[in-house]
């Protein structure tokens, strides 16, 4: 069987592993299908997420069930501003041999080695413990004592961030909010939900989730995003709408007036990456151009930033990517 039949096969088991996902998701969580379906097209693209919002949303909840449906370990780990990177990577002890007294250093390892990190409320702690923790996303290893410890794959980080309160905080450098792949907005639920959010939450009774993949079928899955084919106009207009963000290079007139900084060839990667999982997930084996528009919010409002006149003018990160949209003829 060549390779092509076998990528098939993959394509079609996954398809079906998708719709048991959502099916053993919904036992735990209300609603949020589209939070849940960037967070699986992150995983698959081997990304990292940014979760914004208020407390409450069920945030840890949902990143929790979705370690258990993946079958994948999982680790939270609470930012406040006295954490110390050694308490995110590990740290090295003198280890003391019981029979001969021998003294000796052996690295214990941090919450950091996980299949799914919850990195709550990141914006909590300084600078130089938030760089770890982004260090080892981008190197997928940990260094301590001169010797390098690889992560498990897969690696994939969720980090929340409370908007509304801003007191005591150290807000990521824009360097490093490019590590994330996407920026995910959680909301308040609707009605409805809510009201099968309490009926679920204030009763003895609980649904047991089953895992529906394991680590080696999410790699395999990993790798086939790298192999899916994409056309060159779908390519092209991935990178198209990210360079038309750069104010200095950027034909649009309303970017040059409302926007200081613009995304880097990162977020292109990132969107032709996101756009492929997201075809192989609807059970497609080439992306379009309405996956790529559907992920340039997601991709693009941490990597674009809004000026003075953007702000006087009310207009917001995702009014100005709407407009973006708009401008750039497929």
């Amino acid at each position: 069987m060549n390779q092509i039949n076998k990528d098939l096969e993959i394509l079609e088991r996954l398809t079906e592993t998708k719709h048991l996902f959502f099916k053993e998701t919904s036992k735990t969580i209300v609603g949020q299908k589209d939070i849940l379906d960037l967070m699986l097209i992150s995983i698959l693209a081997r990304g990292h997420s940014l979760l914004v919002g208020v407390p409450g949303l069920a945030k840890t909840l949902i990143i929790k069930t979705l370690s258990e449906v993946l079958d994948l370990s999982f680790k939270r780990i609470q930012f406040t501003p006295d954490l110390m990177p050694s308490d995110i990577t590990g740290t090295e002890l003198i280890d003391i041999d019981q029979e001969t007294g021998q003294r000796s250093f052996r690295f214990y390892k941090g919450p950091i080695f996980a299949n799914i990190v919850l990195a709550d409320e990141i914006n909590r702690t300084p600078p130089k413990t938030q760089a770890a923790l982004l260090e080892a996303m981008q190197e997928h290893k940990v260094t301590a004592g001169g010797k390098s410890y690889d992560l498990e794959k897969p690696f994939f980080v969720l980090a929340t961030q409370n908007p509304i309160e801003q007191e005591g905080t150290y807000p990521l450098p824009e360097a490093q909010l490019d590590r994330f792949m996407f920026n995910l907005k959680i909301d308040y639920p609707s009605t409805k939900d809510e009201i099968s959010i309490v009926r679920k939450t204030t009763t003895e009774e609980k649904e047991k989730t089953n895992s529906v993949m394991n680590q080696s079928e999410i790699i395999e899955y990993q790798n086939l995003v790298k192999r899916v084919p994409i056309s060159d106009n779908v390519l092209n207009y991935a990178v198209k709408v990210v360079s038309a963000t750069r104010p200095s290079s950027s034909s649009l007139d309303f970017i040059k007036e409302s926007v200081d900084w613009g995304a880097g060839p990162r977020a292109s990667q990132f969107l032709v990456l996101a756009a492929k999982a997201k075809a192989i997930l609807d059970g497609r084996p080439t992306p379009d151009i309405k996956d790529v528009q559907s992920l340039v919010a997601p991709i693009l409002r941490h990597r674009v930033l809004p000026n003075f006149n953007a702000e006087a003018e009310g207009l917001k990160i995702e009014d100005i990517l709407e407009k973006l949209l708009i401008s750039i003829p497929e």
